[in-house]
């Protein structure tokens, strides 16, 4: 049994290892095992708050767990996209002080009262005339609210589109944007240009959208909220440098018609937790090219069974000379649909009792975990080493090299 402390995962002690092999040399452990770098999401932390030419509110969605979201604090984030009550009493218990955005564009009036009225939430999301009537009416008619409007843009050029569920269409956004004017202090725009954007034109495009919103309600615009979509880097998708979005989104914002005052915001979810973990599986059976693993779709596979996502991989222990080969996994529920079909690339010569490490797990592999089946306990542990990809460490490509060089200054 692995030493303990109650943590978002399960119970650990606060104890840390150089690497995954050291975890699995040490503890052979029966279930999955998480591993935390504390270190990746406060470097990524400290990148946007230096780098991004604005506010980085943190999509608490991504990764709940209140290890990082302490961590994040810790390294200069003060505001958090919340989208539901029970993520703000989460993020308000854990940091007192923080800042919290209550993102979501549909709520309930009790959950927008409490949010005001006891956990002094201001800033809300609407994206129709009944979502502002009820945050009117939940808030007591408040006047100290920001409210942001969301705008519906396109999707095209991120990995999950986010375009279908929410967002005012254009050419319904003026009679809403003027009757929000009428009862905000602050008015925003805000727009998600899907998750995992893969090149820094979704912004400049749903920036021009944004444009044609404020010229045809001729309202001031103190807010722009770019959202979400800033890429991670997994097998088969190497985004370019993320100081290209930041110059593009820059250049943008600057030539929009808004208040002199204006801020400029960001949500990034991924982008801030993606490194945070990995997680430490053992193959119980191999099936010609299929391997029956610890963890699956019920669990922090989630994304890898439903929407395919590709997770780098990579065979722990001793040093293997056999070819690389695809696999697919089968998760250890009973269910046919705990099926990931990768591909994922391992030795040729994995076997059964063999350990397996998943990387870029901190964005939502935590959120989506169930109990399904009776699996899904995880234990958490911290290592000291590097994340499997960086957007961040000093061996990522240098911007000024991109075929998109923009600068800041």
């Amino acid at each position: 049994m692995l030493p303990g402390r109650k943590a978002y995962w399960g119970s650990l002690e606060l104890h840390s290892y150089p690497d995954a092999s050291a975890v699995v040399r040490a503890l052979s452990p029966d279930e999955p095992v998480i591993l935390n770098r504390p270190h990746a999401a406060a470097r990524a932390a400290r990148f946007f708050v230096e780098k991004f030419p604005g506010k980085s509110l943190y999509a608490v969605k991504a990764n709940p767990s209140p290890d990082l979201l302490q961590v994040l604090w810790a390294s200069g984030v003060t505001h958090y996209d919340v989208a539901s009550i029970a993520e703000v009493r989460l993020v308000r218990a854990t940091l007192p002080e923080a800042t919290l955005c209550f993102m979501h564009p549909v709520k309930t009036r009790a959950a927008i009262a409490e949010a005001y009225a006891v956990h002094g939430v201001r800033t809300f999301s609407l994206d129709c005339r009944e979502e502002l009537d009820k945050i009117v009416t939940a808030t007591d008619g408040a006047e100290d609210l920001a409210l942001c409007v969301r705008l519906r843009v396109s999707s095209d050029y991120s990995e999950l589109s986010l375009a279908s569920k929410f967002g005012v269409d254009l050419a319904n956004a003026a009679p809403l944007l003027q009757a929000t004017r009428q009862v905000a202090d602050s008015l925003g725009i805000c727009f998600h240009v899907g998750s995992q954007a893969m090149t820094p034109f979704a912004y400049v495009q749903a920036m021009e959208r944004v444009r044609a919103a404020i010229v045809d309600a001729s309202v001031t615009v103190d807010i722009i909220d770019v959202g979400g979509g800033f890429p991670s880097i997994y097998p088969g998708m190497e985004p370019p440098p993320l100081e290209d979005y930041f110059g593009a989104i820059y250049r943008a914002a600057e030539s929009l018609p808004v208040s002199y005052s204006s801020e400029l915001w960001c949500e990034p979810g991924r982008a801030l937790c993606a490194e945070y973990n990995s997680m430490v599986v053992r193959v119980e059976r191999r099936r010609g090219n299929e391997l029956y693993i610890n963890d699956g779709a019920y669990g922090a596979l989630y994304d890898a069974a439903h929407v395919g996502w590709r997770f780098p991989v990579r065979c722990l222990g001793d040093e293997r000379d056999s070819a690389l080969e695809s696999f697919a996994f089968y998760g250890p529920t009973c269910d046919d649909a705990d099926y990931m079909e990768g591909p994922f690339m391992l030795p040729a010569d994995v076997q059964p009792g063999d350990y397996i490490e998943v990387g870029m797990l901190g964005a939502y592999g935590a959120a989506m975990k169930t109990a399904f089946n009776g699996f899904g306990q995880a234990h958490a542990l911290e290592t000291s080493d590097e994340p499997m990809a960086s957007q961040y460490r000093g061996d990522r490509r240098d911007p000024r090299h991109s075929d998109n060089v923009v600068s800041l200054r």
